[in-house]
C-alpha cells in the first residue's frame, strides 16, 4: 500500500507541474498579416513548450478539442491562446481554472487590427506580445480556492418600505432574514403617507399604501425574524462569517450572519435653515412632510396650521433649498412628483380649491410622466417655471409670494392660504449632526494620523452612524460627497466599499417608493449572489469567480502599513505592531495592496510583482533608436475594452507600444519602472479609469492610489538620470476609446523627444 501511495504521490506532482501548450490562431486574418512560423519559434524554441501548435480556427470545436485532447493526452496545464481579444469566445475557452492556467495573448485586437500587415515592427510587436504571455503563463499557479462554511442568513437594517421588500425577497429566495428597525413598528415613511404615488400603470392616479399587507406577509412568514427598537451594537467578520451584535427591546444578542442589507432610509432637509422662504417665521409655511402627515391626521383634508380652516389656495415650492451651493446641492428627484401628489389632495379636498406650484424645472422621470399629464389636465392646479423674488405674510396669515414668471415673461402676484415647501431628501447615512456641505471629500468625519517608517500616514474614520464596524477603517462607510455610501454607481449600484454590505433605497440615493421596491430586490440578489460565491471561494464584482487571494510574505513584513491604508475594501485589518492581518472574503482581488507594498511580499497565485517584472523583461528592446520601446499597462476594465474596441474600428497607432494588463492601476508596483526602465525601455504609461470625485474605478481608488505613488517615480528616475516624463498616467473611460490612438501617439512623440534611453544595449 505504501509503494502504492507513494506512486499516486509522484503523478499528482508530475501533473502538478507547468506544461506549456501554445496555440496559436490563423484565422481572422492573423494568418495573413503575420510570420506564424517565427511566432512559433519563439514558442518552442525560446520558451521550448513542449506543444505548440497553429489552427485555422481555434474557437470553434475543432480548435477547442485540439486543446482539450492536448490536455487530456499531453498533460499540458499551462495554456497560451494567441488569438483574439481577452474579452470574447470566453465560453470557448473555458478550462477549469483550477487545474489549469489559460493566458489569453490578443494578436487580433491588440496586434494586427491596430498596425500595417506583415510589417516588420507589426511583427515585433506580435512576437513581444507572444513572448509576455509565455512568460505570465509559466509564472502561474492555479489558484488553491479558500472555502469554509458560512452563514447563510442574510440581515437587513431598516423596516421602510425599502427593507420589508428586501427582507420578503430574501427569504422568498430561500434565506433565513433578520430585519432590524430601530422604531418600535415597521413601515417608515410609507406607514406615515396618507396616499403615495402611482405604482401601477397607467400612472395617473394616487393609490392607497399597501405597507400594511407588507408588514402582515412579513409577520408571518417563518423565515424573516424581526426585531424592533433595535440597534447595531458592532459588526465584526468578513461575508459568510459576520457577527452581529443587536440590542432589541433591552436584550442583547449576537448573530452570525452571511451578508447585509443596509436599507436605514432617508430623513428630510432641515427647514429650520429655510427661514429667507419663511419657515419658521411665517405661521402658514409647511414642508412637504409636515403636509403628508397634516393631510393624514386630517384623514384627507387639507387645514392650514395657523387655524385649522380649510386652505382652499395652496402654494408649492419647488427646489426649497436643493439645486443650491448653500444647501442641498443635489435634486432630489421625487419631490416634484410628492408636490403634484399634493396638490391633488388639495382639489379633491375642496372641489373649489386650487393648488399653484412654482418650479425651476419638473422632474418626473420614466412613466410618471403620465402622472405630471395627468395633474396637468386637473382643473385645480396651475403649474409655472418661476423664481420666488419675495415672501411675506399678511394680517391674516396668508402668504403673498411675488414670483418673476419665466414662462409670461413678467412678475406675478401669488396669494395663498399655505405655503408648502419642497425640501429635499438627505441619507441616514450621514450623521446627525452634519450637513451636506460638511461632507466633501477632503471631510467625512474624524481624521485620524498614523506614524510609518515611510511618515506619516492621514486617514479618515468615518462617525459610527448604524453599522458600527469592527474594521480597522472605521466603524461606517465612506461617503461620496454629499454622504451617501460610496460604490461604483455607474456599474454596481448597489456595492459598497464594504463588500457584502449592500446599499438599497433612499440611504443611497433620492428615490421614489417604487423605485425603492426595484432596489430592494436588487440589493437582495447580490446579497444572495455574494453568498453563493463566498461559499465557493470566490470574489463578487467586478473580478467576479476569482479564486485567487493574496498572499503575504509576513517573514518580511516591516509592518509599514501600506496595505492596510491603501485597500479600497477594508480587508486587511492589522494587529498592535501593524502586521495585516487578513479578512479573506472581503477581498475583492485589485491587487492594490500588492502595488503598495514596497518589499514586494503581497502576491496572488496568478498576478505577481515577479510576474509582472519578468513580461516586461522579455521584451525584445533592439538597440535601434528609431525602434523605441514603450510599455503601456492598462487596466482590465476600461483601458483593455477601450483598445479592442478602437481595435474594432480599425483606428491605428505606434507599434512601438507593448500592452501588459493589470486587474487596476492600483496594483503598480513603482519597482517595476526603475526595472524596466534600467533595461533599457523608452518609457511607460499607464491607462486606467478615472479617478476624482466622479471616479469610474472599478476598485473605487486604484487610479488615484496608482497617480499617488508617481508622485514619487521623479525619486526613482533622478537615480537613473532620467526624464520624469517617460512615466505618465492617464485617465480613460471607455466611452473615450477613440482617444486611444491620440493618446499613444502624443507619448511616444513626446518621449521620443528626448532621446533614447541611455540603458540600451547594458
Amino acid at each position: 500500500m505504501a509503494g502504492e501511495n507513494t506512486a499516486s504521490e509522484k503523478a499528482t506532482e508530475e501533473a502538478a507541474k507547468p506544461k506549456l501548450g501554445v496555440y496559436i490562431c490563423s484565422d481572422c486574418g492573423i494568418g495573413d498579416s503575420l510570420n506564424l512560423e517565427e511566432l512559433e519559434k519563439i514558442a518552442s524554441g525560446q520558451y521550448k513548450a513542449p506543444v505548440c501548435k497553429t489552427s485555422a480556427f481555434l474557437c470553434n470545436q475543432e480548435g477547442v478539442d485540439l486543446i482539450t485532447s492536448d490536455i487530456n493526452n499531453e498533460g499540458v496545464n499551462r495554456i497560451v491562446i494567441a488569438a483574439c481579444s481577452a474579452r470574447v469566445n470566453t465560453d470557448a475557452f473555458d478550462f477549469d481554472p483550477l487545474s489549469y492556467y489559460t493566458e489569453r495573448v490578443s494578436l487580433r485586437e491588440q496586434v494586427i487590427w491596430t498596425q500595417e500587415p506583415n510589417d516588420e515592427n507589426t511583427q515585433m510587436m506580435a512576437e513581444d506580445q507572444l513572448r509576455m504571455g509565455i512568460v505570465r503563463a509559466q509564472k502561474a499557479k492555479p489558484p488553491v480556492p479558500h472555502i469554509e462554511p458560512i452563514s447563510r442568513t442574510v440581515m437587513v437594517i431598516g423596516g421602510g418600505t425599502t427593507g420589508i421588500n428586501a427582507a420578503l425577497e430574501t427569504a422568498r429566495a430561500g434565506s433565513e432574514v433578520i430585519l432590524v428597525e430601530k422604531e418600535a413598528e415597521l413601515g417608515g415613511w410609507a406607514r406615515k403617507m396618507y396616499r403615495v404615488l402611482p405604482e401601477r400603470a397607467p400612472f395617473e392616479q394616487i393609490q392607497e399604501s399597501d405597507i400594511g399587507d407588507r408588514i402582515k406577509e412579513v409577520e408571518a412568514n417563518d423565515s424573516i425574524r424581526v426585531l424592533t427598537s433595535a440597534h447595531i451594537d458592532k459588526i465584526a467578520g468578513e461575508p459568510g462569517k459576520y457577527e452581529a451584535t443587536i440590542t432589541a427591546g433591552g436584550n442583547t444578542t449576537t448573530e452570525n450572519l452571511g451578508a447585509i442589507i443596509m436599507a436605514i432610509g432617508w430623513r428630510p432637509y432641515d427647514a429650520n435653515k429655510l427661514e429667507h422662504l419663511g419657515y419658521g417665521k411665517f405661521r402658514n409655511v409647511v414642508t412637504n412632510v409636515e403636509m403628508e402627515e397634516m393631510v393624514t391626521a386630517a384623514e384627507g383634508k387639507v387645514k392650514r396650521p395657523s387655524d385649522g380652516q380649510t386652505a382652499r389656495r395652496v402654494a408649492f415650492l419647488q427646489c426649497a433649498g436643493q439645486r443650491d451651493p448653500d444647501h442641498i446641492p443635489y435634486c432630489s428627484t421625487v419631490c416634484c412628483l410628492t408636490s403634484l401628489k399634493q396638490a391633488l389632495y388639495v382639489t379633491e379636498s375642496d372641489k373649489d380649491a386650487g393648488a399653484y406650484i412654482i418650479y425651476k424645472d419638473m422632474r418626473t422621470p420614466g412613466l410618471y410622466e403620465n402622472f405630471y399629464k395627468a395633474a396637468q389636465d386637473n382643473p385645480g392646479v396651475m403649474l409655472t417655471k418661476g423664481e420666488v423674488l419675495n415672501i411675506e405674510e399678511d394680517g391674516s396669515g396668508n402668504i403673498i409670494m411675488e414670483v418673476d414668471n419665466t414662462m409670461l415673461g413678467e412678475k406675478v402676484r401669488i396669494e395663498a392660504d399655505m405655503l408648502v415647501l419642497a425640501t429635499g431628501m438627505e441619507t441616514n447615512m450621514m450623521p446627525a449632526d452634519r450637513d451636506v456641505n460638511d461632507l466633501t471629500p477632503e471631510y467625512v468625519g474624524k481624521w485620524k494620523e498614523t506614524e510609518t517608517q515611510d511618515g506619516i500616514i492621514k486617514e479618515v474614520i468615518a462617525d459610527p452612524v448604524v453599522l458600527n464596524l469592527d474594521y480597522r477603517q472605521g466603524p461606517e462607510m465612506p461617503y461620496q460627497s454629499y454622504g451617501f455610501p460610496d460604490s461604483h454607481f455607474i456599474c454596481f449600484p448597489y456595492e459598497t466599499r464594504r463588500t457584502g454590505i449592500y446599499a438599497a433605497g433612499a440611504v443611497r440615493a433620492p428615490m421614489t417608493g417604487l423605485q425603492a421596491i426595484a432596489d430592494a430586490s436588487g440589493a437582495a440578489l447580490k446579497a444572495i449572489q455574494c453568498l453563493e460565491l463566498t461559499s465557493q471561494g470566490k470574489a463578487v464584482h467586478p473580478r467576479v469567480g476569482d479564486q485567487t487571494f493574496p498572499e503575504i510574505n509576513f517573514n518580511t513584513c516591516t509592518q509599514c502599513r501600506r496595505c492596510t491604508v491603501e485597500c479600497p475594501f477594508g480587508a486587511l485589518d492589522e494587529d498592535e505592531k501593524g502586521t495585516p492581518k487578513t479578512n479573506t472574503y472581503r477581498c475583492r482581488r485589485c491587487g492594490t495592496c500588492m502595488g503598495a507594498c514596497p518589499q514586494k511580499i503581497i502576491s496572488f497565485n496568478d498576478y505577481t510583482i515577479d510576474m509582472i517584472a519578468s513580461m516586461m523583461k522579455a521584451i525584445n528592446v533592439p538597440d535601434d533608436t528609431e525602434k523605441p520601446r514603450f510599455i503601456a499597462l492598462i487596466c482590465e476594465n476600461d483601458a483593455y475594452p477601450s483598445i479592442d474596441i478602437a481595435a474594432l474600428n480599425r483606428m491605428k497607432f505606434s507599434p512601438f507600444f507593448r500592452f501588459i494588463t493589470l486587474r487596476c492601476l492600483g496594483g503598480t508596483n513603482l519597482v517595476w519602472v526603475a526595472e524596466s526602465l534600467s533595461t533599457g525601455v523608452d518609457g511607460i504609461i499607464l491607462i486606467g479609469c478615472k479617478y476624482g470625485d466622479d471616479y469610474q474605478c472599478h476598485f473605487i481608488k486604484g487610479s488615484q492610489m496608482c497617480n499617488e505613488r508617481l508622485g514619487k517615480v521623479q525619486e526613482t528616475l533622478g537615480r537613473l538620470m532620467l526624464e520624469a516624463e517617460r512615466v505618465k498616467q492617464v485617465e480613460l473611460a471607455m466611452n473615450e476609446w477613440d482617444q486611444i490612438p491620440q493618446i499613444l501617439d502624443d507619448f511616444a512623440e513626446e518621449v521620443k523627444g528626448f532621446g533614447p534611453n541611455p540603458f540600451k544595449g547594458f
